[in-house]
């Protein structure tokens, strides 16, 4: 994920300055870039258990546990597409549009997680480290970009209770999931 970072052009919410390698790319471009480049790894890790589950290893990994998964993901991911569309839209883009490049910038999620499933049983012996590597990159675009964005502004309190929220949800789908 780091040096993805570093070769991807990609711009962050309310930045004016873009990270990665000088381009000439518009701002949306590179602001779809940046949620796209961290959506990679949450689909490896959705492809991951519904790979087990489908290998018939219900014993590791129960159906609820990758709907809850699944699920939790996909419910963080409508902020994110709106993190696209909205201020494209302010800006003046249509609607088509706006909703065009808010759905493209998760689109490499489902495509992540069906190259995880085709490669299963290939990737099977190194499915804990691959499942680390997913693990590790979410946080790393946790800790490198949205913890300091979270806490900018006035508001900066918003960002922690959203966290907190965040993570209630999911234990609520955990406990409710198995």
């Amino acid at each position: 994920m780091f040096l993805l970072d570093k070769a991807i052009p990609h711009l962050h919410i309310n930045s004016m300055e873009a990270e990665g390698p000088k381009s000439n790319l518009k701002k949306v471009t590179m602001l779809v870039l940046a949620v796209t480049i961290h959506n990679f790894p949450e689909g490896m890790a959705v492809g991951a258990v519904a790979a087990a589950f489908l290998q018939g290893q219900e014993q590791a990994i129960s159906f609820a546990a990758a709907l809850s998964l699944a699920l939790g993901i996909a419910i963080q991911n409508f902020p994110e597409g709106a993190i696209i569309s909205l201020p494209l839209k302010s800006s003046g883009g249509g609607k088509g549009k706006s909703f065009l490049y808010g759905a493209l910038s998760g689109a490499v999620e489902p495509a992540a997680a069906l190259l995880t499933i085709a490669l299963f049983r290939l990737l099977l012996p190194a499915m804990p480290i691959l499942l680390s590597f997913a693990a590790g990159a979410m946080l790393f675009v946790v800790v490198e970009e949205l913890i300091p964005e979270a806490s900018e502004g006035k508001h900066s309190n918003a960002g922690t209770a959203g966290f907190g929220a965040g993570f209630v949800l999911m234990m609520i789908l955990d406990v409710a999931l198995g």
